[in-house]
C-alpha cells in the first residue's frame, strides 16, 4: 500500500481559559493520499482551521497539540522542534489563507515578497527567484506576471490577490497545500475560476490538497473525499459523491438541507436548529444530540466510529445508508 502524505491519528488541540478546556479538536484521524483532494466542512468553529493550523504547528499559546501523532511523509510533525518545522513549512507544505490582504504585506511589492519567499528555503540567486516568482504567478493565470510582480496588494482585485497566496503557496512545488477557505470572499464566477486552477495545478505537481470550507457546493466541485466536522471532531467521511449523495450523519443531512440549490424552487429551506454548542459546555455523548431529530437516551453515550466500506460516520442512527 502506498504510504500516504499526510497521516493524522488521534489528534487533539486545546485551549486552556479561566473557565475551562476549549477542546477545539477533539481526537481526529485521518489521511491523505498524493494527489488527492480532501475536503473539510463544518460550521464556523467546529474546528476546521485550528486542524490545519496544528499541522503545520501555527497553533498560538496558550493552545497547544496535547495528543496525537501528525506524519508527514513518514516523518513525525508532532514534537518537531521550530527549526526543523521552518524547514517543513512553506516549504513542503504550505497554507493558503481565507484573506489574503492579512497575509500579504501592503508595503512591499508582490515581487519582494514572493523573492524572499524563495530565498528563505532555496540558495539561489534574486535573480533566478525572481524568475520563478514570476512563472508562478503565469501559472495561476495572471497576466503579464513580470510586470506584475512589482505591484503592490492593492493593486490587485480580490481574485488577482488571491491567485498571488496561491502563486506564493506553490513557489516550492509542495507535497501538501493546505487551503483555509480561500475563496470564501470572491464572487461565484472567480471562485469558479480558481477552483478549475486549483485541481489543474494539484493534478500537474502531483500535490495533496485539503480544501477548508463550510460551503459544500465547492467541496462537491474540487474534492474527491469529504470529511465533516462538528465540535472539534469529524462526525462523518468518505468520497465526496457517495456522502453528499447518501449522507448518513443527521449533521451532515442538514447541512445539504440547507443548501439552495437542494431545495425545489419556492420551497423553505430546512435550517439546522438551535445553536452548535459552546466549546465549554459541550453536551455529554454526541455533542449534536440537542440539536437532533433522531436522538434518544443512547446518544448521551459518545457515538463510536461506524465504518462501511469506504465510508465512516459517529451516530447511533444514521440515516439508512447502503454501499452502491
Amino acid at each position: 500500500m502506498t504510504q500516504p502524505v499526510l497521516d493524522v491519528r488521534n489528534l487533539s488541540t486545546h485551549f486552556p481559559t479561566r473557565r475551562g478546556v476549549i477542546k477545539a479538536v477533539d481526537d481526529v484521524s485521518f489521511q491523505v493520499g498524493q494527489r488527492e483532494i480532501v475536503g473539510l466542512v463544518g460550521e464556523s468553529g467546529s474546528g476546521k482551521s485550528i486542524t490545519g493550523f496544528s499541522i503545520l504547528g501555527l497553533v498560538d499559546p496558550p493552545g497547544r497539540v496535547v495528543s496525537g501523532s501528525i506524519r508527514f511523509q513518514g516523518e513525525e510533525l508532532t514534537g518537531l522542534p521550530q527549526k526543523a518545522m521552518r524547514t517543513i513549512r512553506g516549504k513542503r507544505i504550505a497554507m493558503i489563507f481565507q484573506d489574503p490582504m492579512m497575509t500579504l504585506n501592503p508595503v512591499l511589492s508582490v515581487g519582494t515578497q514572493m523573492i524572499e519567499t524563495v530565498l528563505a528555503h532555496d540558495n539561489v540567486s534574486r535573480a533566478e527567484a525572481r524568475a520563478r516568482s514570476r512563472d508562478a504567478l503565469g501559472l495561476v493565470g495572471i497576466p503579464s506576471p513580470d510586470e506584475r510582480l512589482d505591484a503592490y496588494p492593492h493593486q490587485f482585485s480580490g481574485g488577482m490577490r488571491q491567485r498571488v497566496a496561491i502563486a506564493i503557496a506553490l513557489l516550492h512545488r509542495p507535497e501538501l497545500i493546505i487551503a483555509d477557505e480561500p475563496t470564501t470572499a470572491l464572487d461565484v464566477t472567480i471562485q469558479s475560476q480558481i477552483l478549475f486552477e486549483i485541481k489543474r495545478l494539484a493534478n500537474e505537481f502531483s500535490m495533496a490538497l485539503i480544501w477548508i470550507s463550510h460551503d459544500l457546493g465547492v467541496v462537491a466541485a474540487l474534492a474527491d473525499r469529504v470529511m465533516v466536522m462538528y465540535a472539534g471532531k469529524i462526525v462523518e467521511a468518505g468520497p465526496v459523491d457517495d456522502v453528499l449523495a447518501r449522507p448518513a450523519h443527521p449533521y451532515t443531512v442538514g447541512l445539504m438541507q440547507a443548501i439552495p440549490a437542494a431545495v425545489p424552487r419556492g420551497e423553505p429551506l430546512k435550517p439546522i436548529p438551535g445553536m452548535a454548542p459552546s466549546p465549554l459546555a459541550r453536551p455529554s455523548g454526541c455533542a449534536f444530540r440537542d440539536r437532533c431529530d433522531r436522538a434518544t437516551d443512547i446518544c448521551a453515550t459518545p457515538p463510536a466510529l461506524d465504518l462501511s466500506e469506504a465510508r465512516e460516520w459517529r451516530c447511533f442512527h444514521p440515516k439508512e445508508w447502503r454501499a452502491a
